[in-house]
């Protein structure tokens, strides 16, 4: 099998691509995780608490400026190469005014709010940074030609540049506004990155970047359920960390915060699986409906237990991973990323039936899932915070995504015939013989 996948050009081709991708992730994750801890240990949980609040905050907003474009202009960019420079200019200005969008609702959404001035200011910041995302239509470019080691080399090079910053400010003691303008600085690095290496790499010019209306359209046609989509998305992945604040006290949010960024720190490998091979995918299922859903049930299957082999040990070691990297200040931490850490299966079951919801172009039924696990979040958050405070946060995130990406299966006669190919994954059996019959 194995000589057989050295002459595959295909399997070269996405496995080089996904190398790039997998070995600039694992670096901003060392990075990020030593530079991201340190900045915690210093600021303490109250202060980390708020800084935390602030980007989730933002969060809950953010999505919408994406207007669920992302995995539909990678599709399209795949399906239509001759019109690659009208879709990545027109996608780029729909993702302009998006951004534009958030930061209005924001400045005028933030004086509703019981925060502080100094809050809002944080979170105003923060937001600023969604402009410089429109920037991210490069990537999608990139993408769809199965090129990402462009994208690492703009993403390592802002990494490194944002990493120094951070560290020279640890160093000279900087208050927390000091750590909220480089959100902004980061972004703005990684925009001229992806600008520099796109006019660089590709026939394009600055003039090529026109809006076409009659594009735009039919990309807002199959988008927009996504945008919705993305918004509660955020939501029930942000969300716990607001209702904390104000439900218990802003130390909380950050002994939360705390364990969720050990938690989510591996979701860049289903991410980063998706996004290079959704071309893949893509192109199966133009070619041959038994090779699209064999290469679907393969992803799910190891996506699951992906995820299934990382939430083992955590379990049994994640208070003396949060001792050992964020110190006794930060002790109840533990036990929430004991639990929070099992979310990342069904999250990572749900990338990867995400990659379906877009082939089959059903966005509605990407909705409505997302709607779904949010509402059922938000119910758990209200009634097992109290209770149970932070841990049952941490629960209900379980229980959110565990709906979100499971069982609204059983409710949509559409998704329904994917329910199958799920619960397979879960089989230690049938992986084993798929292993055997040397098919993953």
């Amino acid at each position: 099998m194995i000589n057989k996948l050295k002459d595959h050009k295909g399997f070269i081709k996405y496995s080089k691509n996904t190398s790039w991708l997998f070995a600039e992730r694992i670096l901003r994750i060392v990075v990020s995780l030593f530079v991201g801890i340190w900045i915690a240990r210093y600021l303490g949980p109250e202060q980390y608490g708020l800084f935390s609040y602030a980007l989730s905050f933002v969060g809950l907003f953010a999505a919408f400026a994406t207007l669920g474009l992302d995995g539909i202009v990678v599709r399209e960019l795949v399906k239509n190469e001759s019109k690659v420079k009208e879709i990545i200019g027109t996608a780029f200005y729909l993702k302009l005014l998006g951004a534009i969008g958030v930061l209005l609702f924001l400045a005028i959404a933030i004086n509703f709010t019981s925060n502080d001035r100094y809050t809002n200011i944080l979170i105003f910041i923060i937001a600023s940074a969604i402009i410089f995302q429109s920037f991210n239509v490069v990537d999608f470019y990139f993408q769809s030609k199965v090129m990402s080691k462009f994208v690492v080399y703009a993403n390592i090079v802002s990494l490194f540049i944002s990493s120094i910053v951070k560290i020279v400010l640890l160093l000279n003691e900087a208050p927390l506004i000091a750590f909220v303008w480089v959100v902004l600085f980061d972004s703005i690095i990684l925009a001229i990155g992806f600008l520099y290496f796109f006019l660089k790499t590709s026939n394009f010019n600055l003039r090529d970047i026109k809006f076409k209306k009659e594009i735009a359209i039919n990309l807002l046609k199959d988008s927009w359920p996504l945008i919705f989509s993305g918004v509660v998305i955020a939501i029930y992945m942000r969300i716990d960390q607001v209702m904390i604040k104000e439900m218990l006290d802003i130390g909380d949010v950050g002994q939360y915060a705390a364990a969720v960024r050990i938690s989510e720190a591996w979701y860049f490998i289903p991410m980063l699986l998706g996004s290079s091979f959704y071309p893949a995918i893509v192109n199966a299922k133009k070619t041959n409906e038994k090779l699209y859903y064999s290469r679907l049930q393969n992803f799910y299957t190891f996506m699951v237990w992906l995820g299934i082999i990382v939430a083992i040990p955590m379990t049994f070691l994640s208070n003396d991973i949060i001792n050992l990297l964020y110190g006794s200040a930060f002790n109840e931490a533990g036990s929430v990323l004991m639990i929070h850490i099992w979310a990342g299966i069904f999250l990572s079951l749900g990338i990867a039936c995400g990659k379906w919801y877009l082939t089959e172009n059903y966005t509605k039924g990407a909705l409505k899932k997302a709607i779904f696990g949010m509402v059922l979040n938000i119910m758990g958050n209200y009634i097992l915070i109290p209770i149970y405070g932070i841990q049952g946060a941490a629960v209900s995130t379980l229980f959110g995504h565990l709906a979100a990406n499971l069982i609204y299966d059983i409710f949509d006669h559409r998704v329904r015939g994917q329910l199958k190919y799920k619960m397979r994954a879960f089989l230690p059996i049938y992986l084993l013989r798929k292993i055997r019959n040397e098919k993953i």
